[in-house]
């Protein structure tokens, strides 16, 4: 996937995952009481700081904090920047 958006510094652009359809015993899930996804795929890097490179790369699915990151859309998809120490894990 080619993204035009190419963050500066420690941030980086994530693809959030859907939001879960259904409980897992089988309850489907209005969207009005949907959570927000906490994981999602790197789809774009920085460059890093100067003495701190990104550990990070296009392609890694990755834990993130609930609030983490600032929403936008850009060609009718939804993303999220975020700083790199924003991000908990990698899967």
């Amino acid at each position: 996937m080619s993204l035009n958006i190419k963050p500066i510094g420690d941030r980086v652009v994530v693809e959030a995952a859907a939001a879960e359809e259904k409980t897992a015993s089988g309850i489907f899930i209005p969207d009005t009481a949907k959570e927000k996804p906490q994981r999602g795929t790197i789809v774009a890097v920085g460059q890093g700081k100067v003495d701190e490179p990104l550990t990070v790369k296009v392609g890694d699915q990755v834990l993130y904090g609930k609030y983490a990151g600032t929403e936008i859309t850009y060609e009718g998809k939804e993303y999220l920047i975020m700083r790199e120490s924003d991000i908990y894990a990698v899967l």
